[in-house]
């Protein structure tokens, strides 16, 4: 008997290491892929930082952390700095707030029908509108509100303003206004995708839930607050880690939008805008690349941060 057991054992193994060689061969044109395309690349980034290489010389010369202390003193990076920061605040709040109320409509906002909870009459019309500025390119969607935010009375916005006795305003040209003209466009473009996600996340819960909780006089209010919230939680603490490293790029509309690429006085440049223009304008790709390395950290400790503070116990139904 025991050389019977080791005789199927024996048997045994071989099969294992099949089926683990299967699966290696099947993982292993994607690692590689990933390790060559994306691994590669960053730990070149990491490399170049730390030299002086200005995009033409073959051997550039290695300067350690020179790179990274001239950022210290750098008032264009921090500026570039706090503006993320400000964006990382305010955008996934409004954009999380607005999307959230749309879809809290466009699912159980229209009260109960026939026993059941339904959206607002039109909902999955809306749904598609809502969307409708996701599927454009930002291109276009810069190109529109150049004419949106024109400085003068041709503008739609300032056009619309005259009308009722209003003079112009630089929506685009007036420091104090030019970022936060820019991140409405970013929330006009992206408020959408978020709907359609919290709208999956709503439609994951029991209808039974809300209509119980109808049932026992519950108010729009307290279902929102008391129910959905709750419920769709871990759907929140995604889009609002999306809408965080969404506020460090910004670089296509920053691009478009804005008075000289980041201007008026910096007042709107971004990271990814002053490494394009470090690396392709003034040919310091060394320097540029200090900073992506510096956009790279802020963007993985943000995530880090916000997968910490936002976890919570998962509520089971």
């Amino acid at each position: 008997m025991r050389h019977g057991d080791g005789a199927v054992t024996a048997g045994r193994v071989p099969a294992k290491l099949r089926m683990y060689g299967f699966v290696l061969s099947f993982l292993a044109i994607p690692l590689i892929l990933y390790v060559v395309f994306v691994i590669s690349p960053y730990l070149q980034a990491f490399y170049i930082s730390l030299t002086n290489w200005r995009g033409f010389s073959a051997s550039p010369q290695f300067i350690g952390l020179e790179n990274f202390g001239r950022l210290l003193g750098d008032d264009v990076f921090w500026a570039a700095v706090r503006h993320h920061v400000f964006l990382l605040i305010a955008m996934p709040l409004i954009t999380i707030a607005i999307a959230l109320f749309f879809a809290f409509l466009l699912n159980v906002g229209g009260g109960s029908s026939g026993g059941r909870m339904t959206g607002v009459r039109g909902s999955k019309f809306y749904r598609v509108v809502y969307f409708f500025p996701q599927v454009l390119a930002v291109a276009v969607v810069g190109v529109l509100f150049q004419a949106i935010y024109r400085p003068d009375d041709t503008g739609v916005i300032n056009g619309l303003l005259k009308l009722v006795g209003v003079q112009p305003v630089g929506w685009l040209t007036n420091t104090d206004l030019a970022l936060w003209s820019i991140m409405a466009v970013i929330i006009w473009q992206s408020v959408g995708f978020y709907v359609v996600l919290f709208s999956a996340g709503m439609s994951a819960v029991p209808k039974d839930v809300f209509e119980a909780a109808a049932l026992d006089g519950a108010g729009r209010f307290r279902l929102f607050f008391s129910i959905t919230l709750p419920l769709i939680w871990d759907t929140i603490q995604v889009g609002w880690v999306y809408l965080g490293i969404a506020a460090f790029d910004g670089f296509a509309l920053v691009q478009v939008l804005s008075v000289d690429r980041g201007g008026p006085d910096n007042a709107t440049t971004v990271l990814p805008l002053e490494i394009w223009r470090t690396a392709f304008t003034f040919s310091k790709f060394g320097y540029a690349s200090a900073m992506g390395v510096a956009l790279f950290f802020l963007t993985i400790t943000f995530a880090a941060l916000s997968l910490r503070v936002t976890r919570r116990e998962r509520i089971e139904l």
